[in-house]
């Protein structure tokens, strides 16, 4: 069904129509804030990867039961 969808003609098609609608000012911008949304989103990314690393490596914290002491009464 997809097969044929990215030739190079129907590429040029789409910049075509991107440039008329958007215009040669905008589409700039538009590649600028493209840009930076998909640098932003990276960093996002190796941020929550290193801390769910950080979070992986911290071992399991030990619970200890304090039991009662009873003493005997003299």
């Amino acid at each position: 069904m997809f097969s044929g969808l990215l030739q190079p003609m129907h590429l040029l098609l789409i910049l075509g129509v991107v440039l008329i609608v958007f215009g040669p000012g905008k589409l700039g911008n538009l590649g600028r804030d493209l840009g930076k949304s998909v640098r932003e989103f990276k960093a996002a990314m190796e941020e929550r990867n290193i801390t769910a690393e950080v979070v992986a490596e911290k071992p399991a914290p030990v619970v200890t039961v304090a039991s009662e002491k009873t003493g005997q009464s003299a």
